[in-house]
């Protein structure tokens, strides 16, 4: 677990660090609210991302009929 992919070389001490600064910086009431807001722009993300895909297989089985 000390070597996430997404988060490359960070220890467990170097996360915990970061969390600390940014209980500090925010606060305990606001993290909830920017961890809802990141929530939603990552399914949001994931929405448009399908929705590409669906584009694509239309076009390429519209274009195969031709």
């Amino acid at each position: 677990m000390d070597n996430l992919l997404f988060i490359g070389n960070l220890g467990t001490g170097e996360i915990i660090i970061i969390a600390l600064i940014v209980l500090l910086l925010f606060g305990g009431k606001k993290i909830p609210e920017l961890m809802k807001g990141l929530g939603k722009g990552v399914k949001n993300f994931k929405d448009g991302v399908k929705g590409l895909e669906e584009d694509i297989k239309v076009d390429d089985t519209e274009n195969k009929g031709k």
